[in-house]
């Protein structure tokens, strides 16, 4: 019996901080890309295989637009550093295409 009661204290004990860790790699996920790789610098690779990863970050990095939903006004730097681009002056004349993505 007092085998039984230490295994039970032993699992909970496990399950608070498998709790804790996916609750604390989720609070990372949910900061600017440079903390979130600072911080993830310091994660052993088997916490990775541990937890849910992947739920964890899809669901802090879902953003709040859904199909449909007009893309927010931004402004970027052009490439040749002559000016700035804004969507909505660019969707007045033309419809615009963003893609993102890494082709290399």
């Amino acid at each position: 019996m007092r085998g039984l009661k230490r295994a039970g204290r032993i699992l909970a004990g496990l399950l608070l901080l498998y709790a804790v860790c996916s609750a604390g790699i989720y609070v990372a996920m949910l900061q600017p890309p440079e903390h979130f790789g600072a911080i993830m610098a310091h994660v052993p690779m088997v916490a990775m295989m541990v937890l849910p990863f992947e739920p964890l970050w899809m669901s802090a990095r879902a953003g709040k637009l859904h199909d449909g939903d007009p893309s927010p006004d931004f402004t970027l730097p052009r490439q040749d550093q002559s000016g700035s681009v804004t969507l909505s002056a660019e969707t007045r004349d033309r419809p615009v295409v963003l893609i993102f993505g890494s082709y290399t």
